[in-house]
C-alpha cells in the first residue's frame, strides 16, 4: 500500500500546504504522470484541481518529465530538474525517477490548478494560528 506526502502550492497566496495520504485516496495517484491535472477530493479539497509538478522517490531521488516509466535511471543531462550547471556546456550523469507516480514515490509535489468555494485553509484545518499557540515558559532556573 503506498503512503504519499503531498505537497499542495498555492500561487495566489505564495503558500505551501503538507498533507500525508494513504489507502484508496493514495492508490489514486498512481500510475498519473508529471502534468495530469487531478481532482483535490483525494487529498480533501473538494471543488480544486490540482497539476502535478513533480516529487521525489524514497531515496530522495527526482522525478523528471520526458522520462517514460517510474524507475530510476543514470541519464546525462545538461541543466534543468535535479542539475545546475556551473560552467556554460557542462554535463553530468545523475540518477534520475521517471515521470510516473508508482509506490517508491514518498513526495509528490502539486500547485492548485482551479479553485474551490472555500479556502484551502478551511478545508485543511490548518493555518498560521496554529503555530503560535504554543506559548513557551520563560522561566530561568537558578
Amino acid at each position: 500500500m503506498a503512503d504519499f506526502r503531498i505537497i499542495i502550492s498555492d500561487k495566489n497566496t505564495g503558500l505551501a500546504h503538507q498533507v500525508e495520504v494513504s489507502g484508496s485516496h493514495a492508490n489514486s495517484f498512481i500510475g498519473k504522470s508529471i502534468g495530469d491535472v487531478v481532482s483535490g477530493d483525494a487529498v480533501g479539497l473538494s471543488g480544486y484541481s490540482l497539476k502535478i509538478k513533480g516529487g521525489t522517490d524514497k531515496g530522495g531521488f527526482p522525478m523528471r518529465s520526458g522520462l517514460p516509466g517510474s524507475p530510476r535511471r543514470k541519464i546525462l543531462v545538461t541543466g534543468g530538474v535535479g542539475f545546475k550547471s556551473l560552467v556554460k556546456g557542462m554535463r553530468r550523469r545523475k540518477t534520475m525517477g521517471g515521470e510516473e507516480i508508482s509506490s517508491d514515490i514518498s513526495q509528490i509535489n502539486m500547485v492548485v490548478e482551479e479553485y474551490g468555494s472555500k479556502s484551502i485553509d478551511e478545508l485543511l484545518g490548518g493555518g498560521a494560528g496554529e503555530e503560535g499557540t504554543n506559548e513557551e515558559s520563560t522561566e530561568e532556573v537558578a
